[in-house]
């Protein structure tokens, strides 16, 4: 077993007190606002003559990156070496919510272990384009499977007595102008799409913090927005923890404070210190919200104690079993055209592995998140060691991993490898160049040299598997000159063992794809809005991201959302919904899951719901509930999921509530977002969602009012209105006229004063 074992941070002062209130009583107003500001890149700032020490924040979502020593930079590449697992594409992958919670209990321990009081993750901001350079660190296009895997990774890491950090709040989808640029979204769009996953994370979870994104939101910047980290974040979804800006997030300190910012990172320099003294020093900002923010730091510095003072060991082995774990698990075979896939370890022949990334894996994105792993397993090595002895297996790279051009020598040695096997590995995919924190991508296709690569490849041997190494999706031009394609992400340490699991059949492929593949980079909803010019950028495509977008147009796709293919099959039968509480929206959804192959495999039983009459326009449908199903050979298995009452709500702008619309809703059972397996329709009684018609109201919803259409025909019955708005040319223009207006047309029946009092009307 090897094993890790440090030291916790030394504290300031002997024995740090714990009580927020009495140390806030003890402080002055200086050493209030001093607390506000981080005290490097790292530490928070302490108060040693009252005990208080700094704590030790850092990254990563996907593994420990803490700097070696000092904590006055970024330290991007000096880090301590700490498990790398599987970032945020290829877990969401694997849909299951209790391996999120394991990887982050392992994240937490190695934090503990390292004197860590804060990692600054997971992230959930929605993949709204394939373009953005993050999406490597995102979980989904679909807020809710976002949420639930991100409470999986908080409930593990908190766990551990260490505290997560949610990011980026909010709406922090590119990577262009992100420190600036303002993310103009309609409230219906922000509260259904890109806000759900941060509300469920705070609401089940309760993270110690929220860290602000850098850019604006409607024109405010996020870190001092007062609606979203007061209003939204505490008042509507009861967060008790405190909210840390990004790093270099601050534009204005005092206005920050004010708003619901309590600690910016890094340190400042003592600049926001002084602006945050200057502006209660001109009654521009109240000493109340600098005790406020104070005391959550206090309360943030309290809550680390305990798992500080444990510190603990860490089994480095154990780690790297769970990371393998967790990359087999995220792996999605798209493609496996004859069974070409598992490759039979006794069958003889030679098998070709052709691609550099095969010896020198890309297993994690670039940026702040990136970690210096513990070990490397490359799938080479993996593969060699898997076949010793009984397949003969030859190597070629084929190509320069960040070399645009291609090198006809090793195109050529690798087509002579490829002319002479029974079967070619071929590991393509994104140099790390492509994408990365601080830029976005610049389109979604790979290098063009691996694609010609492919293609001399595929020329000599139509045995081609595709593997694939990718923090967001690439488009797939070439799928046709291949027979199996392995979307193998961005799989951390382990990676290279896991791929080699799944392609020699020692493991079964189980992964679901948590954001849709489009046939071309055209068909993306986010063409012409993405990112944006002049300092903004619209999201015009509104509610319909990802396969919402491709689901309500009826765009035809590489590969759906939920893909994922397997190498045993599975029934589904009897699919069933109850009703469990109508006034509450809670709904019950069955079905049987039948294993039919001779292998063990696990299926992932995902539930849409579709509203097909409704006021407002909706998506097509959108998950809301989904279960993983391990399976044995011959096995069957009766699973539920359930369902809430937001499940089928929409968000009523003008109320500023969720509401359901009462009628029939369709449950749709799933493999995939296009693969239903069963539609089964579901009455609520919901709410009247129908607005009181009033003088500003179009004449046909006043005729459409059941009190107030009477009334108003009853005052036109004889005139020669009547029939004008009966008339098949000119009543729908007539209609559409707000009934008070038209009371002003010379000869109209009714007058305006009428209209107030009028039956139907508040």
């Amino acid at each position: 077993m090897t094993t890790a074992e440090t030291t916790p941070t030394p504290t300031a002062g002997s024995t740090p007190t714990t009580d927020p209130a009495a140390l806030l009583a003890e402080m002055t107003l200086e050493e209030k606002v001093a607390l506000l500001d981080g005290a490097d890149f790292w530490h928070t700032e302490p108060v040693p003559h009252l005990g208080v020490p700094a704590l030790l924040v850092t990254d990563g979502p996907h593994g420990l990156r803490k700097q070696v020593e000092g904590g006055d930079h970024l330290g991007l590449t000096d880090s301590v070496p700490a498990t790398c697992f599987p970032p945020a594409a290829g877990l969401a992958s694997s849909w299951d919510v209790d391996l999120a919670r394991r990887v982050g209990e392992a994240l937490g321990a190695e934090s503990r272990a390292e004197g860590v009081a804060v990692l600054l993750g997971p992230g959930v901001n929605i993949k709204r384009s394939p373009l953005c350079g993050r999406n490597f660190e995102y979980l989904s296009e679909d807020p809710f499977l976002a949420g639930r895997l991100a409470a999986g990774l908080v409930e593990g890491v908190q766990r551990q007595g260490v505290g997560a950090s949610l990011k980026h709040f909010a709406v922090n989808n590119q990577e262009t102008d992100r420190m600036t640029v303002s993310a103009d979204v309609d409230e219906r769009t922000l509260r259904e799409i890109y806000l759900p996953a941060f509300e469920h994370v705070v609401r089940e979870a309760r993270p110690w913090t929220v860290m602000c994104s850098y850019n604006k939101v409607n024109g405010v910047y996020a870190s001092q927005d007062p609606w979203l980290l007061t209003r939204v974040l505490r008042e509507e979804w009861g967060f008790d923890g405190l909210v840390v800006s990004d790093w270099g997030a601050v534009d204005d300190r005092a206005a920050a404070v004010a708003a619901g910012l309590d600690l910016e990172m890094p340190s400042s320099g003592g600049a926001g210190t002084r602006r945050v003294l200057d502006a209660l020093a001109a009654g521009t900002l109240a000493e109340a919200d600098v005790d406020r923010a104070a005391r959550r730091v206090l309360e943030l510095v309290a809550r680390a104690q305990p798992g500080l003072a444990a510190g603990g060991t860490v089994d480095l082995d154990a780690h790297h079993a769970l990371a393998r774990e967790a990359a087999t698990a995220s792996a999605v075979l798209l493609r496996n055209e004859g069974g070409l896939l598992p490759l039979d370890p006794e069958h003889g022949g030679t098998v070709a592995v052709v691609g550099e990334l095969a010896r020198s894996p890309r297993y994690q994105g670039a940026g702040s998140s990136q970690v210096n792993p513990t070990r490397l397993d490359d799938a080479l090595g993996a593969l060699r060691a898997g076949l010793a002895g009984r397949r003969e297996v030859v190597f070629a790279p084929g190509y320069v991993v960040e070399q645009e051009a291609g090198d006809p020598v090793l195109v050529a040695e690798a087509v002579a490898a490829a002319r002479d096997a029974d079967v070619v590995l071929l590991f393509l995919g994104l140099p790390a160049s492509y994408e990365s924190e601080g830029y976005d991508r610049e389109h979604t296709r790979l290098p063009d040299a691996q694609v010609a690569l492919l293609e001399a490849v595929a020329a000599v041997n139509p045995d081609v598997v595709v593997v694939l190494s990718n923090g967001s999706v690439v488009t797939m031009p070439w799928l046709h000159r291949t027979r199996a394609v392995l979307e193998g992400w961005l799989l951390g340490q382990a990676g290279g063992s896991a791929v080699a699991d799944l392609l020699l059949g020692r493991a079964d492929p189980s992964g679901r794809l948590a954001e849709t593949i489009p046939l071309r980079e055209l068909d993306t909803p986010t063409v012409g809005a993405f990112p944006g010019e002049l300092g903004h950028v619209r999201y015009a495509e509104g509610l319909l991201v990802g396969y919402r977008w491709y689901d309500t147009r009826g765009l035809d796709v590489a590969y759906p959302f939920g893909h994922g293919l397997s190498y045993t099959t599975f029934a589904w039968s009897d699919a069933a919904v109850e009703v469990v509480d109508a006034a509450a929206g809670r709904v019950d959804v069955h079905v049987t899951v039948t294993n039919t192959g001779d292998r063990a495999g696990t299926e992932t039983v995902q539930v849409y719901v579709a509203d097909p009459v409704s006021t407002v326009a909706r998506p097509e449908q959108e998950l809301k509930g989904f279960v993983r199903v391990p399976l044995a050979p011959g096995e069957s298995r009766r699973v539920r999921v359930a369902l809430d009452d937001r499940s089928f709500a929409w968000w009523h702008t003008a109320r500023g509530t969720w509401v359901v619309e009462g009628g029939a809703f369709e449950v749709r059972v799933a493999a995939s977002s296009r693969d239903v397996r069963a539609r089964l329709t579901v009455e609520l009684p919901g709410v009247d969602v129908t607005e009181p018609v009033g003088p500003a109201s179009t004449v046909a919803a006043w005729l459409a009012d059941p009190q107030a259409g009477p009334w108003l025909r009853e005052r036109l019955a004889g005139s020669g209105f009547a029939t004008l708005l009966e008339d098949t040319q000119h009543g729908e223009m007539m209609r559409a006229i707000p009934l008070v207006r038209l009371s002003r047309f010379p000869g109209f029946p009714v007058a305006e004063d009428d209209l107030a009092g009028a039956p139907g009307t508040p």
